[in-house]
């Protein structure tokens, strides 16, 4: 059987949809980018979305793998940055990168949640940021200017274009998956700074900004790429699922006996 992969998206006020009927002011939808179904769907995956009243260890025992997808900032109090930027009025269901306290708390205890339970885990962009966050890591608030231009404008690239090279730990699970090194898309202006309970490092831009997590003997892995817009398929997709079906047989046979 296809295992079962979850994943996150973010709440939205539905007056943010152009040409919504006016009765429908004060509610809420869900958005979920298709992309990250479409390449769990092509891996052989099925794609499950998780609205946050899925809550979390029972979605987690019914999961046999699971994304942290992109986004908005995490907020910085719950990695020990300084939080006087952050507008006290901002409203994440208004504002679509206003920081979301609630999507923040929920993903976290979803991270947890899955490696209690050995369940895979593949964070993208944001997630890979909060993988560090929810183990008790740190973030770097905003890059310096170098080499490598990680924020790019909106005009600068097309969807997915590869914009630098990272390079992977030799025996590492990224290079397992990735090889010596992969060229890669960019939309990100923190990055991870110190790193949360047991994690390592596995891959990094040529300035030296961390571009892949991982838990070693674990499945799981956070990169600061979004390979759902990858110009070509992006090989993450194709290790999470087969990491899920792992998960799913091996559940299988726990039942059986």
């Amino acid at each position: 059987m296809r295992p079962l992969v979850g994943i996150t998206g973010r709440r939205l006020s539905a007056s943010l949809v152009h040409g919504m009927d006016k009765r429908f002011a004060g509610r809420h939808f869900d958005s979920f980018f298709s992309d990250y179904a479409r390449c769990v769907a092509e891996a052989g995956g099925i794609p499950v979305h998780l609205p946050f009243e899925a809550g979390t260890a029972e979605a987690v025992e019914r999961l046999d793998g699971l994304i942290i997808t992109g986004g908005q900032d995490v907020h910085p109090r719950l990695w020990g940055g300084d939080d006087s930027t952050v507008p006290a009025d901002a409203d994440p269901r208004y504002a679509t990168m206003a920081h979301d306290v609630e999507r923040d708390a929920y993903e976290a205890a979803l991270i947890r949640a899955a490696i209690d339970r050995g369940v895979p885990v593949l964070g993208v962009c944001r997630g890979h940021q909060l993988l560090n966050v929810a183990l008790g890591g740190r973030l770097v608030p905003d890059l310096p200017p170098s080499a490598v231009e990680h924020y790019l404008p909106n005009e600068a690239l097309t969807d997915g274009e590869p914009d630098h090279l990272v390079t992977f730990t030799p025996g590492s699970l990224a290079a397992s998956v990735y090889g010596e090194s992969a060229q890669v898309n960019s939309w990100h202006h923190q990055a991870v700074d110190a790193l949360g309970s047991g994690l390592v490092v596995s891959g990094r831009a040529s300035d030296g900004v961390v571009e892949s997590i991982e838990l070693p003997g674990r499945p799981v892995l956070g990169v600061q790429w979004h390979p759902e817009w990858q110009e070509t398929t992006d090989p993450g997709f194709a290790w999470l699922t087969a990491a899920a079906s792992d998960t799913h047989r091996n559940a299988g046979l726990a039942t059986a006996r």
